[in-house]
Order: C-alpha cells, then structure tokens, then sequence
C-alpha cells in the first residue's frame, strides 16, 4: 500500500523541551491510526505540525504526497481536522455552520447545497440542521464538526481526541461514522485518543507515544502478542513509562495489576 502520510525525523522543541522527538511514521492510505500517548506525550504538536498549524523545528512530513515545508497550501486542501476543543459555532444552525465551512474550503457554489445535504444525511443530522448548535447533544456537535471537516473531500482526515467528554452511546455513533466514512470514501484516518477501547474498535494501526518519541508500532494483537499481554492497556501501561527495567519488570507490574483489579 502507498503511505497517506509520512513523517521523517519529525521534531519541534518549544525552549529547552522536545514536545515532538525524531518521529519516522508511516499511514498507510485507506486505514485508520491511532496516536497513544500520556498527557503532554506530543499527539496534539504532532498533528499540528501535519495540519501545517505549527512548523516543525526540523525533520519533515509529507501528508496526501505534499511536503508540509514546501506545499502547505496543497497540504490544507487536502486534510480535514477536527481540533479537541469544540470548532462549531453554538450561535449558528448546523446548516449554516456547514454552508460556512463550504466556503472557507472553496466548494463551488453548485456544489454546496448537495454536499451540505449529504454530509447532513451521513451524519444523521438532517432533522436538527436548521435548530441552533448551542442546543445540540455533545455527540452531534461532534458529528457536525466532522461534516464539517469533510466537506470538501479531504484524502486525510485528523482527529484530535474526537469522542472526549462524550457518553457511550454518543461516542459509538461517531465510530460508525468513521467506520462507514473510511468505508465508503477510503479516507485515511489519524486520531489521538486516551481511550483503549477506541483505539481496539477503531484502528488498523496504533503508535503509542512517550515524552514525544516513538515507543512502540504495530496492530493490537501485534503489540499484545510481542509483549506479552491481552489487552491494549496493558501494552499502555507498559509502554508510556519512565521506569523501563530489563527482565520483565513491566509485563510483571501489568500482571500484578490484573490480578489486583480481579480480586478487587
């Protein structure tokens, strides 16, 4: 497969801290990756640099084939990103927030009613789009800020944290509209998340990272199979840590932790 995006010993340091180590990443295009990480593990810096929001302090990525440097123009048209904090306007319908996004992305005038009723209708919105935002549940504002995001057909889609805060009901809807989106158009997909039930759902791929540096790559099973585990968290667990000791310190710790919450 040809990789959607590619990091190249990606790193920004902000003073005296490296937010952002060295990263070599590859996506593959048409899958869905997922960034781990603890608080302050570099996700959010990564994906800023990538969506040309913040410039790297060296190293380089190329996302949809063009370089964030030298093309960050082409870079924006080709990504939709949907930031953690909320995006959509509260004062405006769902509609309208829409038709303002087809403008910013430049969708042509004769394209933007089909495509603000389609992505209505994709994210089961249609029978809200005219009410104001401000009275929209948590997971149809996130619905619509991806709508929003996607509207002028984005080859690569980034996440940052896309069901936070949201109840179990409302999280699932969004990832059966991530589901059916890299389904239906095959978008790639790259999102951060502190939820290991959505990174099992959700992902072909994971990389979990660690004081801004890579520590661990590969699909669930690969990673609980080279550690030793069965569940995602524990590979987490092992893996965004200081306390690295050699002869199996960390699948000991994981295991004694299990035990503990099984025995309450």
């Amino acid at each position: 497969m040809t990789a959607a995006i590619e990091m190249r010993e990606l790193t920004r340091r902000f003073g005296g801290v490296c937010a952002v180590d060295h990263v070599d990443l590859d996506v593959e295009r048409g899958t869905i990756f997922g960034l781990l990480g603890s608080n302050g593990a570099g996700k959010s810096t990564l994906i800023k640099m990538l969506t040309t929001l913040l410039p790297p302090t060296s190293g380089t990525a190329k996302v949809a084939g063009h370089d964030i440097l030298t093309d960050a123009r082409a870079v924006r048209a080709s990504t939709g990103y949907v930031p953690q904090l909320v995006s959509a306007d509260g004062a405006l319908t769902g509609r309208e927030n829409l038709y303002l996004s087809a403008r910013l992305y430049a969708v042509s005038r004769a394209e933007r009613k089909r495509r603000i009723g389609d992505a209505l209708a994709f994210m089961d919105l249609a029978d809200v789009a005219d009410r104001l935002v401000r009275g929209y549940s948590g997971g149809m504002i996130r619905r619509l800020e991806i709508a929003q995001a996607m509207l002028h057909r984005p080859p690569v889609l980034f996440l940052d944290e896309p069901t936070i805060g949201l109840d179990p009901v409302a999280r699932q809807a969004v990832w059966a509209r991530l589901k059916e989106l890299r389904a239906r158009a095959q978008t790639t997909i790259l999102l951060t998340t502190h939820d290991m039930e959505e990174a099992e759902v959700l992902c072909d791929e994971i990389a979990i990272l660690h004081r801004g540096a890579v520590r661990s790559k590969g699909s669930v099973r690969q990673l609980c199979t080279r550690f030793g585990v069965s569940r995602l968290e524990d590979v987490f667990i092992l893996n965004a840590s200081d306390d690295r000791e050699p002869g199996g310190r960390y699948r000991d710790v994981a295991r004694e932790r299990r035990t503990a919450q099984r025995l309450g």
